[in-house]
């Protein structure tokens, strides 16, 4: 192996992973041009092009994906081996790499880092947002944040907080236009605004209970968006229905800008976990941050 090659992999990754030369430069420190320099130089001794290249972005070519699936592991050992010698000598120490999506993020985590990050000043909490559901240990995450509904079954998941409740909701302005439904049928007569899923671009599907039987409809409307927040604008703004989890429009119904039907349809969701591979042991940085959430749980119920 070339004495060069372990950083430049290290680079490569960076920039499959941001598709982008700027972003990369701007994660690592470094100036753009001297990591596309150093990547050149990779694919020279390696003999294939790993990215490909327009004005707008880089991906990585088929040949790169390749290599990515086998880079990425093998780097996380290095790191996760560097990391136990550092701990060992100077306690929890390192950077937690987590995906979420952004509610969650935005609700859960970040008010409970404040406490974790003056118990923890030696570990650096590297978050990414993403509507798309990510294969944490390709992806070199050490944990995730998402729905118990959505986790797979070789994870270890710890709960966040309580179950969610669906809601389907629209503008009083709506309601007063189109009538409220009272029955799951009359929605086949309402503009109901669709999501669609970031991961595979299908489109959410309505779940509710009717008595014993879960039922999940499709739904038509004028609207399909992939951004909660835009379909929540859209019913404010009395362009149709749309089926959230209630926590992402509380104030909204509080306020009274937004109301909700079919309520005795709606059924309980799998609250948010914080999920981790786990056939591979927790660095003690994870293991800190496991520790962290599940007290300060105790501590608020």
């Amino acid at each position: 192996m070339d004495r060069r090659d372990l950083p430049d992999l290290q680079l490569f990754q960076v920039v499959a992973e941001e598709g982008s030369f700027t972003r990369a430069a701007l994660r690592l420190g470094r100036a753009q041009s001297g990591i596309s320099q150093a990547i050149a130089a990779l694919e020279q001794r390696i003999g294939v092009p790993l990215l490909a290249r327009t004005t707008r972005n880089v991906r990585a070519t088929e040949a790169g994906q390749r290599l990515l699936k086998s880079l990425s592991p093998a780097l996380r050992l290095i790191e996760e081996g560097l990391t136990e010698l550092k701990e060992a000598r100077g306690g929890v120490v390192g950077t937690l790499r987590l995906t979420s999506i952004e509610y969650p993020a935005r609700a859960i985590i970040i008010p409970a880092l404040t406490g974790f990050m003056e118990q923890y000043p030696n570990v650096t909490v590297d978050l990414r947002i993403s509507d798309q559901l990510t294969d944490i240990v390709e992806a070199g995450f050490d944990a995730g944040i998402r729905m118990g509904a959505h986790l797979e079954q070789d994870m270890s998941a710890v709960p966040l907080g309580p179950d969610l409740r669906a809601v389907v909701i629209g503008s009083p302005d709506y309601f007063a236009r189109r009538g409220v439904p009272k029955r799951l049928e009359d929605l086949a007569d309402h503009a109901c605004l669709n999501y669609r899923h970031a991961s595979h671009s299908d489109l959410f599907r309505w779940s509710f209970r009717q008595g014993e039987r879960r039922i999940e409809m499709g739904v038509k409307g004028p609207l399909i968006a992939d951004d909660a927040h835009v379909l929540i604008e859209a019913a404010l703004a009395g362009q149709g229905l749309i089926y959230l989890f209630e926590p992402f429009v509380s104030e909204h119904l509080a306020s009274g800008r937004l109301q909700a039907c079919l309520e005795e349809f709606c059924p309980l969701w799998s609250g948010y976990h914080l999920y981790y591979p786990g056939r591979h042991q927790k660095s003690a940085a994870l293991a800190a941050l496991v520790d962290y959430l599940q007290s300060r749980r105790r501590r608020s119920a």
